[in-house]
């Protein structure tokens, strides 16, 4: 396919995503099905327009003054890619599979002064009722947070220490150009261009052994700033496919004992096969059946119970970039129900002087630290760790990572644009011995 063709095309799949109000991975799996001729860079080239397109989704629609695909895609090339006037005419060239020439509206605004008047709604491209919750945790710098939210995410691997050492895993996907990652001690990086294919990692044999699983360098160093030891006995308290559960189960050296479980027990469907891939023994999965508390017999037991906590995902948009204009109001309320439900049933699991590590892939404050400010007013006899503290298990990173992220009295919080990972808020609370 020609490059107009592709743009032609990511208009009709943005078009079937409007209409049809349906995940933009639905619509592109549907559109590669209907156009088999369609090659695999024509689709990852597709798709790339597709999801550029859902990530400056506001930015796109006020610069062109209009909302229709094919002005969301004529706004992105400009705002997104930086296409001039003349590249993105030649573009639409109005010949065979090519998008129709270009009006004159359409001109003058893709010359016009761009987002200069624009709200910090627009410029950060996130929907405007989140504007008072991101003012309130980025005040004059939201729009650049939400700006780096709207950014492509690299691919990020860590290597599982349980098989195998960074640096020799590294030569042997020299063909996937990694790189190792700025903070975390096990990750790997693999940057991607706007158009490039995602490569297939579950096709490496590194993959199909066990030693590398895909996993955002933020979510690494939340498992690692948990600071679990060997021989320690820990609860994992929303496991859902088992990313964090893995990582533990490495940095525990495979002592000790890991509980995994879920309140959804179909997120832990892929787990148990996870677990064997990576050679994890010390991890027992504990599946929801009824009304019966699976972790009854733990009560008073635990030294770490970890809570990967279900969320807005505000934090992960740069992954998902279409959630973010269907998140509403309500979703947060019910996410914070569900987030207390968690933090307290982990205080009757932790023993004294065990700790509960909080986890959200969430930037707002309410889901973060106004959830760890009421948990410890609800509970005298837990206190909440300095993030200076417990940064501390990054070693020689600790302190450069603990200026790079946001740090308040109730814990860290990572950014794209503070620490290069998605957004993940970390709070390390220790029960009184």
């Amino acid at each position: 396919m020609t490059p107009s063709g592709r743009l032609a095309a990511a208009i009709e799949v943005v078009a079937d995503i409007e209409a049809r109000r349906r995940p933009a991975a639905d619509a592109l799996k549907d559109w590669g099905l209907g156009h088999r001729f369609a090659g695999s860079s024509d689709r990852a080239a597709i798709a790339g327009l597709v999801y550029d397109t859902l990530r400056r989704k506001s930015s796109a629609a006020w610069l062109m003054g209009d909302a229709t695909p094919r002005a969301l895609l004529l706004g992105m090339l400009r705002n997104e890619r930086g296409l001039d006037l003349n590249a993105i005419a030649a573009l639409c060239a109005g010949e065979r599979f090519a998008p129709p020439p270009l009006t004159d509206a359409e001109r003058g605004a893709i010359k016009g002064d761009g987002l200069a008047a624009a709200p910090p709604p627009v410029r950060g491209d996130y929907p405007e009722w989140l504007d008072p919750h991101f003012a309130r945790v980025f005040g004059d710098e939201r729009e650049a947070e939400g700006a780096a939210l709207a950014s492509r995410a690299p691919l990020d691997l860590r290597v599982n220490t349980l098989k195998a050492e960074r640096d020799p895993v590294a030569a042997k996907l020299a063909h996937l150009e990694v790189s190792p990652t700025r903070w975390s001690p096990v990750g790997l990086r693999i940057r991607l261009a706007a158009d490039a294919r995602s490569p297939a990692i579950h096709a490496e044999p590194l993959f199909i052994k066990g030693m590398i699983e895909v996993q955002d360098e933020g979510s690494q160093l939340a498992a690692l700033l948990a600071q679990v030891k060997p021989g320690e006995q820990v609860v994992d308290l929303a496991a859902g496919a088992g990313g964090k559960t893995l990582a533990l189960a490495a940095a525990m050296d495979n002592h000790g004992q890991i509980y995994a479980t879920d309140i959804d027990k179909r997120q832990l469907a892929p787990i148990h096969d996870r677990i064997e891939r990576a050679g994890a023994r010390n991890v027992q999965v504990r599946t929801p059946r009824g009304r019966a508390d699976m972790l009854a017999d733990l009560d008073g037991r635990i030294d770490l119970a970890l809570i990967d906590a279900p969320c807005t995902g505000t934090g992960a948009w740069r992954r998902n970039p279409d959630a973010k204009w269907r998140l509403r109001p309500g979703a947060l309320a019910e996410r914070l129900k569900q987030q207390q439900i968690l933090l307290d049933r982990a205080a009757t699991l932790v023993k004294p002087h065990g700790r509960i590590a909080y986890i959200t892939c969430s930037v707002l404050n309410e889901e973060n630290g106004d959830q760890v400010a009421a948990f410890a007013r609800r509970h005298e006899n837990f206190s909440v760790e300095k993030p200076a503290e417990f940064a501390r298990a990054l070693g020689e990173r600790a302190y450069l990572f603990s200026r790079a992220a946001l740090i308040s009295e109730q814990g860290l919080l990572m950014t794209p644009r503070r620490t290069d990972t998605d957004g993940f808020f970390v709070s390390l609370l220790r029960r009184a011995g």
